[in-house]
């Protein structure tokens, strides 16, 4: 068990992606006090990294809110996450919202993000809100023991496919569309065991900011949110057992977020309630102060 001054037990998994079912305790994607204004009414969303984590909270929340929600998920290697967030799902969803989907793509891949698209829009029709959500992480203490298959396969999957995604939704959004982009704490203050993680998530950053600008006129809002340390599967597939003992101690706030505590940043940032936002970051971090 975890002691006194201890958030979680320690814990490890030693394959990736990391799997939430096996997790201790289960992270908690919904707060039973939250308080849905159907903000999302009728629209549709897809949400990569869908099946766990914050990825998993924010299809709850955007469900809850009324929305039609498709999910990414890694095939054969993340089904009964992804089973159980979809069978949540169903429970959650507006009477008038289309069955959820979930749709299991690596993409890191050009032709896989153009099938999720393809996908999501002929079962819906159209795509309102994209968030860019899917993302890996590794660990390592010296740029010296990263080569040039991870560094290719991280890109891949966090900043590579935010292109591919993007470019194909595109064709399918309207004026007031939205996409939304996971970025992290990391950008801003660096990791020295994530180096190339947290590059990707400069790239993000940076990846927000220009597309925003692009878009403007077309009427779509491009925003990110970059969180700071989440009780996910993607911590414990990741970092050492006591590490994870003592996550989210580095915050002026002392533990790690709940994905419930992150994914009403998505909400807002997908609703009209942030209609004069665009090429912005919000910063639900714990307290970390970061010059963005």
């Amino acid at each position: 068990m975890a002691t006194e001054e201890q958030k979680v037990p320690a814990q490890r998994q030693e394959e990736q992606p990391g799997k939430q079912h096996l997790m201790d305790p289960i992270p908690q994607a919904l707060n039973p006090d939250y308080k849905q204004a159907n903000k999302l009414h009728g629209k549709v969303a897809l949400v990569t990294g869908g099946d766990s984590g914050i990825g998993r909270s924010v299809c709850y929340h955007f469900a809850l809110e009324g929305a039609t929600v498709a999910f990414t998920y890694v095939p054969e290697q993340e089904e009964k996450d992804a089973k159980d967030t979809l069978r949540k799902l169903q429970e959650l969803k507006a009477h008038d919202a289309k069955d959820p989907m979930g749709l299991p793509a690596d993409v890191g891949f050009d032709e896989n993000c153009k099938m999720v698209i393809d996908e999501v829009v002929n079962n819906y029709g159209r795509i309102d809100i994209l968030v860019n959500n899917a993302a890996e992480q590794h660990f390592s203490s010296s740029v010296e023991e990263i080569d040039e298959t991870r560094v290719e396969r991280v890109f891949r999957t966090n900043i590579f496919s935010h292109f591919y995604l993007t470019r194909h939704a595109l064709k399918h959004m309207k004026e007031g569309s939205t996409i939304i982009n996971s970025t992290s704490v990391v950008a801003y203050c660096g990791s020295p065991t994530l180096l190339d993680y947290c590059a990707t998530k400069g790239a993000i950053v940076s990846f927000t900011r220009g597309l925003a600008l692009q878009l403007v006129e077309k009427g779509v809002r491009v925003n990110a949110v970059a969180a700071g340390p989440v009780w996910t599967p993607l911590q414990v597939a990741t970092k050492p057992e006591e590490e994870i003992a003592k996550i989210g101690s580095e915050t002026k706030m002392g533990r790690a977020a709940q994905p419930h505590e992150i994914a009403p940043s998505y909400v807002f940032l997908a609703s009209n309630e942030s209609s004069y936002f665009t090429g912005q970051v919000l910063h639900p971090n714990g307290g970390m102060i970061v010059n963005a």
